[in-house]
This record gives structure tokens, sequence and C-alpha cells, in this order.
């Protein structure tokens, strides 16, 4: 169905390499545009510094796409 929305979070590129002991991996548009293929387009990106409870500082991505 086109015209459909997708939104994403994901660690972004430059974030960390583990949470809670597990391997992550790191996106950004493209890498993510890459993922998804061609049947979706990117409308916005956003990022945040996120600070977990022992007090590190996270960075992530929000990525919203449309089905074309």
């Amino acid at each position: 169905m086109s015209g459909g929305q997708l939104v994403i979070a994901a660690f972004a590129i430059g974030g960390p390499t583990k949470c809670s002991g597990l391997e992550i991996v790191q996106y950004d548009a493209e890498k993510l545009q890459a993922e998804l293929g061609s049947a979706f387009e990117l409308l916005e990106e956003a990022s945040e510094a996120h600070l977990t409870p022992s007090g590190l500082e996270q960075q992530f991505s929000y990525f919203r796409f449309i089905k074309k």
C-alpha cells in the first residue's frame, strides 16, 4: 500500500557499540535507506543525545519514511 508511513529509531553513527552487553548496529539515513530499498522515501530525520541512568550519553536518530 503506497502512502503508508514508517518510523524507525536507531543507534546513531558514532553512538554506542553495545547496549546491555549486546552488539548493536549504527545507522544514518543513507545506511537505513539502503536497508529499506527504493520502495521507501525519507521524509524526516531527527537526532537526540540520550542520557542513560548511569549518566552516559548515547546518540540516537529517528527516521520517518513514506512508502512509494
